[in-house]
C-alpha cells in the first residue's frame, strides 16, 4: 500500500499567492521602516542644530523677595539669545519669572543671576533658552 501525498508537484504551478503577499509586506515593511528612519533623522537634526544655547541651574538661594540663581550656559561663539527663569512659592504658585541675556563671543558662561520675586521663592527653574 502506498501512501498518498498531499503536496502539489514543485514548480507545476508557480508560487503560491502567500509567498507573494509575504513578499510585498516585508518589502512594504522595508520601505516604511527606512522612511521613519529617515524622518526622524531629519528631526533630530534640526533639533540640535536650532539649540544653540543650552543652561543648567547649578544652585539657588531664596530670600523674601528675590532668589539668587547660578546660571551655567553654554552656547556657541557669538551667538546670543536668552534664558527664562521662573520661581515658585510653597504653594506652588509662580511668585517671579524672568529673561536673562546672555551674549558675546565665550562659550560658556557662569554667571549668578537674581530673579525678583513677589513672596518668598522655594524654587528655581529654568523653563528654556532661545538663540536670537
Amino acid at each position: 500500500m502506498s501512501t498518498a501525498s498531499t503536496r502539489l508537484p514543485e514548480g507545476r504551478y508557480g508560487r503560491s499567492s502567500d509567498e507573494r503577499a509575504d513578499r510585498k509586506l516585508r518589502i512594504a515593511g522595508a520601505v516604511l521602516g527606512a522612511a521613519l528612519l529617515v524622518l526622524v533623522g531629519y528631526f533630530a537634526y534640526h533639533y540640535v542644530a536650532e539649540n544653540k544655547i543650552s543652561a543648567q541651574v547649578i544652585t539657588f538661594d531664596a530670600s523674601d523677595d528675590a532668589v539668587r540663581v547660578h546660571l551655567e550656559v553654554h552656547k556657541d561663539s557669538g551667538a546670543s539669545g536668552y534664558c527664562t527663569l521662573r520661581s515658585q512659592g510653597a504653594d506652588g504658585s509662580e511668585v517671579g519669572r524672568a529673561d536673562f541675556r546672555f551674549t558675546g563671543s565665550a562659550t560658556r558662561i557662569d554667571k549668578v543671576v537674581t530673579l525678583r520675586t513677589t513672596a518668598k521663592g522655594t524654587t528655581a527653574e529654568l523653563l528654556g533658552c532661545h538663540a536670537d
